[in-house]
């Protein structure tokens, strides 16, 4: 998810006074939970996947072959590494979040990740965007969503959100 920088500072790893924070997943119906979590117990449409200024919600495919080591919050000895409890990753209160990933960033790496607190088997990505996306190429076309969409399926599904017939 991208969020442009003058308009970050509440989300999970923002710290935009030092960098700006792209927000990625390693699976589709990953990156699509973070866009819907907001409908459960409501019906998703696909007027619901259009921006106010009718551009159509995507899912892009990255090629990261290029953007180096990230920091596997995931990992049991990273954690021990970093004393950290799942707990203080996991988290919602930014007050916990935002300085892990600013100790990240100032270490040099091109981002961290971490397991998604809507479902722990996927896999979400935070990158530094002025050191990450120099690295970032689209490894396809971006693939336009609907409600017919199989990641939009799979999310909604994990959610319990109910889709439009």
């Amino acid at each position: 998810m991208n969020v442009t920088r003058d308009r970050q500072g509440s989300g999970r790893h923002d710290n935009p006074e030092h960098y700006g924070a792209l927000y990625a997943a390693r699976t589709p119906e990953s990156a699509v939970a973070e866009g819907i979590q907001a409908f459960r117990g409501r019906t998703l449409t696909d007027q619901h996947l259009r921006r106010a200024d009718g551009r159509q919600a995507a899912i892009a495919s990255i090629d990261e072959s290029q953007l180096g080591t990230l920091v596997d919050l995931d990992d049991p000895k990273e954690l021990v590494r970093r004393d950290l409890r799942p707990s203080s990753v996991a988290t919602s209160e930014r007050l916990a979040t935002q300085p892990i990933a600013l100790a990240v960033y100032l270490e040099g790496y091109p981002g961290l990740s971490w397991w998604s607190v809507l479902e722990a088997s996927w896999t979400n990505v935070t990158l530094f965007a002025e050191r990450a996306v120099p690295s970032l190429t689209l490894a396809r076309d971006p693939e336009p969503l609907s409600i017919a969409h199989p990641a939009v399926r799979s999310a909604s599904d994990a959610l319990g959100i109910r889709l439009a017939r």
